[in-house]
């Protein structure tokens, strides 16, 4: 399921409790970033065992586009975590709604 950046902001400012996923790499997170935690799309695959104990948690992935979230995303669920969302758009739909 994804999210939309309307509903991601929402919960931004309500605080709510999810893991947030940056999976862009660290140049791009220095240029720009919404406050998640950098896991570069390279390093995926040991973040989803790290996480392991968060695998029915909400979880946010996004990045530039939606592309490579979307790819998180999927390898995410085939590991059998059940609640993984990828931003529409990614950052750019963010910059697009509200600006930088």
């Amino acid at each position: 399921m994804d999210i939309t950046v309307q509903e991601l902001k929402q919960k931004l400012d309500n605080k709510e409790e999810f893991m947030f996923l940056d999976v862009r790499e660290a140049w791009e997170y220095d240029e720009f970033n919404l406050g998640a935690t950098l896991v570069p799309i390279g390093t995926i695959v040991g973040a989803i065992d790290d996480l392991e104990e968060h695998k029915n948690n909400e979880i946010v992935i996004h990045c530039r586009s939606g592309q490579r979230s979307g790819m998180a995303q999927q390898m995410f669920q085939m590991a059998g975590y059940t609640n993984v969302r990828n931003l529409e758009g990614g950052v750019l739909a963010w910059k697009d709604a509200f600006g930088e």
